[in-house]
């Protein structure tokens, strides 16, 4: 499913014309507002698709911003001009930023090193908050992931095979909130096949504030990886696209996690509160379902087939090609084969436990896994739990066959 808003054609194509022009000279503002104007009218023929779209409504307000700082007229040439473009390297770093624009800095200069927590979305979709719940959930359409005073993070889930309740986030928006002299207001948007290196207004930085140093993007590999650094909040957002859908992984201190007005407000705040109880989705039923539908397919086909069948046993052959440890992540990898019939998926869930590594800043917490209830045969347990007990569940259940 493809958005048919086109926000992110528009913001590419006046950041194509006006790379630089921030630093043109006042003879060059006539063309920065004629390309401004060619962007104005790009968002009114897309305005009917993008409504409720958080990007495209930060594009309008942006421009007339813009056009009411160049004193640009709304009447007037449209045509793109090609405007020069900055010499290699980024003309707008500093290296003047003031503390209060790097928290590690400002907010624990003379106290303890902040305590930072994770949060992850991939595959169908999978989520793992702030306090290290892991939880699989429906959540179709959009949804907040992260809502404080510093920044928004919303996602949107579409099904990934018609008639399907399998679900994968086609359209992230990030909407980093203006923070003293530090960072202006900055929006980043991706979409499927669509994963910018900038945010929508074109640039790659919070601004001419300090910005430079305090908020930037950096593309780690074209298309496919790119990480925003906020320096200012201390976090850390990496966004993928695997296959066709996205993934979504941030490193935020405790303080910044917990920056809300009004708590009580915050119940969909997915991260930190995990997915309402009746978009949640439990393994184990989802696993005889599956059994179920594959008798019902034998019989003759009623329910959408994915493109791939994966049995159990393949799917999980497949799933320990990239995650050895029988974990979530695994379990995770297993499910979306089953569902999709997409390999991607497991590529997602093995990137998502790669950001884990990167981010989490507990390295004893990095796998998760179910309780001891909901392992299938076959699956491994926590190493935590003592042999002993699990020798005395085995023959328990030996015991109980005998009955049977």
């Amino acid at each position: 499913v493809t958005s048919p808003c086109k926000i992110l054609k528009c913001n590419s194509e006046f950041w194509a014309a006006t790379s630089g022009s921030h630093h043109l000279g006042t003879e060059e503002v006539p063309e920065f507002c004629t390309a401004l104007r060619a962007y104005a009218h790009c968002t009114r023929r897309t305005a009917r698709t993008c409504r409720g779209d958080l990007a495209y409504h930060s594009a309008v307000h942006g421009i007339d911003d813009l056009m009411g700082q160049h004193n640009c007229s709304k009447d007037g040439p449209t045509s793109q001009p090609r405007l020069r473009t900055l010499p290699p390297g980024d003309s707008q770093e500093r290296s003047d930023s003031p503390e209060i624009c790097h928290y590690e800095k400002s907010f624990h200069k003379h106290s303890a090193a902040p305590n930072y927590t994770h949060c992850g979305l991939f595959g169908d979709p999978h989520l793992r908050t702030f306090t290290d719940t892991f939880q699989t959930c429906k959540v179709q359409g959009a949804w907040p992931l992260i809502d404080n005073n510093y920044l928004n993070v919303q996602v949107t889930n579409t099904p990934v095979l018609p008639g399907s309740t399998a679900t994968a986030t086609s359209k992230l928006t990030i909407i980093f909130k203006s923070f003293q002299e530090c960072v202006d207001q900055k929006v980043y948007q991706a979409e499927m096949d669509e994963l910018p290196a900038a945010f929508v207004d074109g640039s790659k930085n919070g601004g001419d504030k300090h910005g430079a140093n305090s908020l930037k993007i950096t593309e780690k590999v074209s298309g496919q990886h790119i990480e925003i650094q906020a320096k200012y909040i201390g976090t850390t957002i990496v966004v993928r696209q695997v296959g066709r859908y996205l993934t979504f992984a941030v490193r935020m201190p405790e303080e910044v996690v917990n920056a809300v007005e009004d708590r009580d407000s915050q119940g969909l705040y997915l991260c930190l509160r995990g997915c309402p109880l009746n978009q949640q989705i439990d393994f184990q039923t989802i696993r005889s379902a599956q059994a179920t539908e594959g008798r019902a397919r034998r019989k003759g086909p009623s329910l959408p087939v994915p493109p791939e069948a994966f049995t159990y046993e393949t799917a999980t052959a497949k799933c320990r090609e990239k995650l050895p440890v029988e974990d979530l992540y695994f379990q995770s990898c297993v499910f979306d084969l089953l569902t999709t019939g997409d390999v991607n998926f497991m590529l997602a869930a093995y990137y998502a436990f790669e950001d884990v590594k990167m981010l989490h800043s507990n390295k004893d917490k990095l796998h998760l896994y179910e309780r001891t209830r909901d392992l299938a045969p076959g699956n491994a347990a926590p190493s935590q739990i003592p042999s002993a007990l699990w020798v005395a569940l085995l023959c328990l259940s030996q015991f109980w066959l005998c009955f049977l």
